[in-house]
């Protein structure tokens, strides 16, 4: 199939399609004689299971990797659930980043409005 049938079928655009195939996470295609690339349709599947991996947190690298360790036979269910908590463990990284940028803030709130603001130029600032 044709590249714009491809990124149809799989609900992404041409240029998301090109992207994939530089980046390693669909194999280069086949060229017809006119040029035009030939993709078969497990490549719509591959795409897919790449944007699912996405969705759940996986960064490209990581999506790379587990189709890397899945097309060379490598991917277990150990494998990928140790992929699965690496995303997770991430996750939870971020979330405890943002609690405490959430707290930070909070706290410079609560200073700004007992008129002991860090960010106005004398440190004092006018209670609201």
């Amino acid at each position: 199939m044709k590249i714009g049938q491809l990124a149809a079928d799989a609900g992404v655009t041409i240029d998301t399609v090109r992207f994939y195939e530089r980046r390693g996470v669909l194999p280069p295609a086949q060229r017809r004689p006119s040029g035009y690339r030939d993709y078969t349709p497990d490549a719509v599947e591959r795409i897919r299971m790449a944007r699912m991996l996405q969705q759940l947190g996986f960064t490209l690298d990581e999506v790379i990797d587990a189709l890397r360790a899945h097309d060379s036979g490598e991917a277990s269910q150990t494998s990928q659930l140790w992929r699965m908590e690496a995303v997770v463990d991430r996750i939870d990284a971020k979330i405890a980043e943002l609690q405490r940028t959430r707290l930070n803030i909070t706290n410079t709130i609560a200073e700004c409005r007992d008129g002991r603001c860090r960010f106005a130029p004398s440190g004092h600032c006018q209670a609201p």
